[in-house]
């Protein structure tokens, strides 16, 4: 049963990544683009992000209720150790969706319009960027545990941990991440030829973007010794998956050419798995590395009877969620026919 529960940890952790980064991206791209261009993209967003915003939180919800219940000592140095740049990102998300339900409902369009799309843009930014610079601090192995050292400052147990080069390049590739998601997907949902190309030049500059920002980030990992880089460049399986990842570019692009606008997104959604799974399997299951040593996900993991009845939770619930999940973005016609 700890098969399945780590399956709808991976799973709900790549559709937050996904859905979630799509979402992002949207106010990503309408904050880098012009005045005209803005209120296109910003009218896309309200009629396609609108009846399904507060569902793509789901994931990110089970995600933290699989690691609280089944791996207690993972989260405890989760949300001790970095609680600030999660405080954070929870602050990005809260004030972006306050902005977007304001500046689309307010009774009054006044003055105030122009403070709900400044923080609509700032949460957009702000919510991947802490989201990665947690993933960052996570394995980068500046986490200082007080348990070893009970003279460390507040600086060096709360801050040094996730306050680096590192972990910040890893909040920037997640920001760039969103952007490219929410370009291919918008290209579905472009008016005309005019926003359509808006959206390919969004997706091309984002994808040369993106590929810097990885070779930066290996760059920077290898030559400060960084233990998970080193161990991502040496791992066979996550070599293979950004290889794929890679070549996917390829058939990406001729989808996006064709106007194939499902087909793109499908293989938008394989680079984002083929990019997760990667980072995953390079370090599974030693996720967290502190400055002294690794600590696998799987210490400390709940007992059988908890794992058991967990597992036996997620399944049923799933039954209902994804089925849920499919009708909704259906009936949106967020999920179109391949053609």
């Amino acid at each position: 049963m700890l098969t399945v529960v780590l399956f709808f940890l991976f799973f709900s952790l790549f559709l937050y990544v996904l859905l979630a980064g799509a979402d992002f991206g949207g106010g990503i791209i309408e904050l880098f683009s012009s005045s005209k261009n803005q209120e296109k993209t910003k009218q896309t967003i309200y009629r396609v992000m609108g009846p399904i915003w507060e569902a793509n939180h789901i994931w990110i919800i089970i995600l933290i209720v699989i690691m609280w219940i089944a791996f207690p000592q993972y989260f405890n140095i989760f949300v001790v150790y970095l609680h600030i740049p999660i405080t954070l990102m929870l602050l990005g998300i809260t004030i972006r969706g306050l902005a977007f339900i304001f500046r689309h409902y307010d009774a009054v369009k006044g003055r105030s319009q122009g403070s709900y799309n400044a923080l609509f843009k700032l949460g957009s930014i702000l919510s991947p960027l802490f989201l990665g610079i947690v993933f960052g601090g996570l394995v980068g192995g500046n986490i200082n545990l007080f348990s070893e050292n009970p003279n460390l400052t507040f600086k060096e147990i709360y801050i040094d941990g996730w306050f680096n080069i590192f972990s910040l390049l890893i909040g920037f590739f997640y920001i760039v991440l969103c952007a490219f998601i929410a370009a291919n997907f918008l290209i579905g949902e472009a008016g005309d030829d005019e926003e359509l190309n808006l959206y390919r030049k969004k997706a091309s500059y984002s994808t040369v973007i993106l590929v810097l920002t990885g070779l930066l980030i290996l760059i920077y990992g290898y030559f400060n010794e960084i233990a998970f880089v080193i161990d991502f460049i040496e791992n066979t399986y996550s070599l293979i998956a950004v290889g794929i990842s890679g070549l996917v570019l390829v058939p990406l692009w001729k989808m996006i050419k064709l106007k194939r606008k499902a087909w793109a997104r499908v293989l938008a959604g394989v680079q984002v798995l083929l990019i997760v799974s990667a980072a995953m399997l390079a370090h599974f299951p030693d996720v967290i590395i502190t400055s002294t040593k690794e600590i696998s996900m799987l210490d400390g993991v709940a007992p059988d009877s908890v794992i058991t009845v967990l597992g036996v939770a997620l399944l049923i619930g799933g039954s209902f969620i994804l089925p849920g999940l499919y009708h909704l973005m259906k009936s949106f016609q967020l999920i179109k026919l391949f053609k």
